[in-house]
């Protein structure tokens, strides 16, 4: 019995690797193939390469490999549970949602033979962004995904009525946070860079992915997320951003010390930078700057090696403060902090409506318009 049960474990298991195979055969032409019946040429061989280069540009890298990571779980929950993932069954994704939701099955990252143990459930912002990805990785393959079928829909309606929790916020970084933070921060070239990073973060409410993608002039590197201008009030940012493009003006400060555009010049000015990538790595003594462009993820930990550094939210411990802060606090401090009409900000962070610009501020004045004197009461 045990080994006829091995037998049809390891041929399923050999049916769904040879099924990946094809998948990632066909991943790698990114769904966009030449039509069988058309003849062959160079042009429209290099057409067919342009077009593909197109379709991956559709999203952003970051949301590739989240989406790329989605199909990777989904597909060796499917290989636990005995099942295939093509074509999309909307009954076992529905139960795959509930999985994800309730945490009883076994953990994806488990071999199926080995000991097993219930899964951590995943809040439901997540398992959104799971349905998203299997939407899109569906979609690359050629099937249809219909998300308001009655068996994902109503599992989905059911764990957000139950499990649904009020949005985690990250802590904004005040003004005199801000200051406090670069501060700590030395006068070698790395500090210099760093400094940079944090004020125009701050004043531009960018995305640290915004941060690290601009490049000194327009079109100058294939990767380019962006461009900046300085002009003898300030700087002109110009982003290719989440929402799309969009420009960022940053006015200079009140100081040299404080000021966001002054940083940016002393950067580029002793970092020696006239074209490609703004922010870049620095050698290992700190004496001179690489060409290569800084990977997101250093602003995200500058970010909490200031704030540990500056003694902010002191009051707590060290694992609870870094938990606090991300690159969102940057955003969401010049929102919080901005003494300014609500449209102003509205448009700074490129907001498509002034209830998400609400998200972001942490301290405003929610009763400064009273609906129950103003009927009456």
């Amino acid at each position: 019995m045990g080994a006829e049960h091995n037998k049809s474990t390891s041929a399923r298991s050999d049916k769904f690797d040879d099924a990946q195979g094809d998948e990632s055969r066909r991943e790698k032409s990114d769904g966009i193939a030449r039509p069988a019946h058309v003849a062959g040429s160079g042009t429209l061989d290099r057409l067919v390469d342009t077009a593909r280069g197109y379709a991956r540009a559709a999203a952003s890298d970051n949301t590739l490999k989240a989406y790329a990571k989605d199909w990777a779980h989904f597909a060796r929950w499917c290989r636990l549970s005995g099942v295939e993932p093509l074509p999309p069954s909307a009954e076992m994704i529905g139960i795959y949602l509930a999985d994800l939701a309730s945490g009883s099955g076994p953990s994806p990252s488990q071999s199926a033979f080995g000991p097993q143990s219930a899964s951590r459930p995943l809040s439901v912002s997540t398992i959104e962004r799971r349905l998203s990805g299997l939407a899109w990785n569906y979609a690359q393959r050629g099937f249809t995904f219909d998300r308001k079928n009655r068996h994902i829909a109503t599992v989905l309606t059911g764990i957000k009525r139950k499990h649904a929790r009020p949005p985690v916020q990250k802590e904004a970084i005040q003004a005199e946070d801000i200051l406090a933070m670069v501060a700590t921060l030395p006068y070698d070239l790395r500090g210099l860079r760093d400094r940079a990073i944090l004020l125009n973060g701050y004043a531009g409410g960018m995305r640290r992915s915004e941060i690290v993608s601009l490049d000194v002039h327009k079109d100058d590197t294939p990767d380019s997320g962006g461009w900046i201008e300085i002009f003898d009030k300030g700087a002109l940012l110009t982003l290719n951003a989440k929402t799309g493009w969009r420009e960022v003006e940053i006015g200079r400060g009140s100081s040299d010390q404080t000021c966001p555009v002054q940083a940016l010049e002393q950067w580029l000015h002793f970092a020696k930078i006239d074209f490609g990538p703004v922010f870049v790595g620095t050698s290992r003594d700190g004496k001179r700057a690489s060409e290569t462009r800084l990977n997101d993820k250093h602003v995200a930990r500058l970010i909490k090696r200031t704030v540990l550094d500056a003694g902010i939210r002191s009051e707590l411990p060290e694992k609870e403060r870094l938990t606090l802060f991300s690159g969102h606090s940057l955003r969401a401090g010049l929102a919080s902090s901005a003494e300014v009409d609500e449209r102003y900000v509205q448009k700074h962070l490129g907001h498509a409506s002034a209830e998400m610009t609400r998200r972001y501020q942490r301290r405003r004045d929610r009763f400064r318009v009273n609906l129950t004197k103003a009927a009456g009461l």
